[in-house]
């Protein structure tokens, strides 16, 4: 039997904490979510790049590690590598939201990847090579950065971020599937109307992670 564990999430915007708890009690009820939101952590990294904020990052996660939580999981596309290395120093898993999504998509051989923010589009096709290197596969990668999405994101406007978002997957052609590169775009697959299938982080990472804080093995959360 899995016993649910403590699971902190490390955010940088809070739109991301109700998703997830409506995820969690969709799919994982009784397991624990705590929310820790560093939207200052983002500002920086798209500034100074993901490096100069790792070690905030780590001290974020190893805070969260000795409050409890059996796992951490890193909402944040663009913080995932940095929070992820910072496992070994906090003695729990620490999971990034998009590694799971990433690795669906290098077992395909077209992907488009559409993001939101520029500082996003390097992280997630660095993560899905990665991927695809350990699954010995060679997908073809094109991303598409969607005009003006952000500055919609960050000024409040959800709906016209995520309408935004729907038109750029509605106009990819020649792929095989459409990744979403940040959690906050998941939302936009429902307004799409393209037939290709679209990929997003939210479900998939919290069910990585959900796993991970009970305890169990998911080979899809692992890294090299």
């Amino acid at each position: 039997m899995i016993t649910p564990g403590v699971l902190t999430l490390l955010h940088t915007s809070p739109v991301h904490v109700p998703v997830f708890e409506a995820l969690r009690d969709r799919h994982h009820p009784g397991t624990a979510l705590r929310h820790l939101v560093r939207e200052d952590l983002l500002a920086r990294a798209r500034n100074e790049g993901a490096g100069p904020v790792a070690d905030e990052v780590a001290r974020a996660v190893a805070a969260a590690a000795a409050g409890g939580a059996r796992a951490v999981l890193c909402t944040c596309s663009t913080l995932g590598a940095v929070a992820e290395a910072a496992a070994a120093r906090a003695g729990v898993p620490v999971l990034r939201v998009d590694r799971p999504m990433a690795a669906a998509a290098a077992r395909l051989e077209r992907v488009a990847v559409v993001a939101a923010l520029a500082a996003t589009v390097g992280p997630t096709v660095a993560l899905i090579r990665e991927e695809a290197a350990r699954s010995r596969t060679d997908p073809r990668l094109r991303t598409h950065l969607v005009p003006g999405a952000w500055h919609r994101f960050a000024s409040g406007d959800r709906e016209g971020y995520l309408d935004a978002v729907a038109r750029a997957v509605d106009a990819v052609r020649d792929a095989d599937a459409v990744l979403l590169a940040q959690a906050s775009m998941a939302d936009a697959a429902e307004r799409a109307r393209t037939a290709l299938p679209v990929l997003s982080s939210p479900a998939s990472g919290l069910r990585a992670a959900a796993r991970a804080a009970s305890g169990a093995a998911d080979p899809s959360s692992a890294r090299p």
